[in-house]
């Protein structure tokens, strides 16, 4: 596996944008989309010889990392590529790592699975076997 990405919790996703731009010198990769199923909105922030951040943010009370965000948000998970989600996840849970979420479509990598674990380390986990993304800016 291999880390594709880094989730960063944000109050503001617009503001969030602003904030990498300005202070990191990163670009908007991705147009902000929404995904209903883990109830977050998201984008995807690049830079050249960097790691992609992906930033979050919640989608209303009911969200999982609403509380989070609202506390003014902060790393939220490390993302790795891996060849199959699904195996993956089998792999993980025979270490002793937890589900969090099974795999299920996720929007922002055009419907291609995502799921989530959680590390000993006190780390989500998301993992994905795709290199799409949703709506990128050209």
């Amino acid at each position: 596996m291999i880390i594709d990405h880094i989730g960063i919790v944000v109050k503001s996703i617009t503001q969030g944008i602003i904030h990498w731009q300005k202070v990191f010198g990163y670009s908007q990769h991705t147009e902000i989309v929404l995904n209903t199923r883990q109830q977050v909105k998201i984008v995807f922030m690049t830079k050249k010889n960097s790691l992609t951040i992906k930033l979050v943010e919640a989608d209303g009370p009911q969200s999982p990392v609403y509380e989070f965000g609202r506390k003014g948000g902060g790393l939220h998970h490390l993302c790795f590529k891996c060849n199959n989600v699904a195996t993956q996840v089998l792999i993980l849970n025979d270490m002793g790592l937890r589900t969090l979420a099974p795999p299920q479509p996720g929007e922002a990598f055009k419907e291609e699975n995502i799921a989530f674990v959680f590390a000993k380390q006190g780390l989500n986990i998301e993992l994905i076997d795709t290199e799409k993304r949703a709506k990128i800016i050209l």
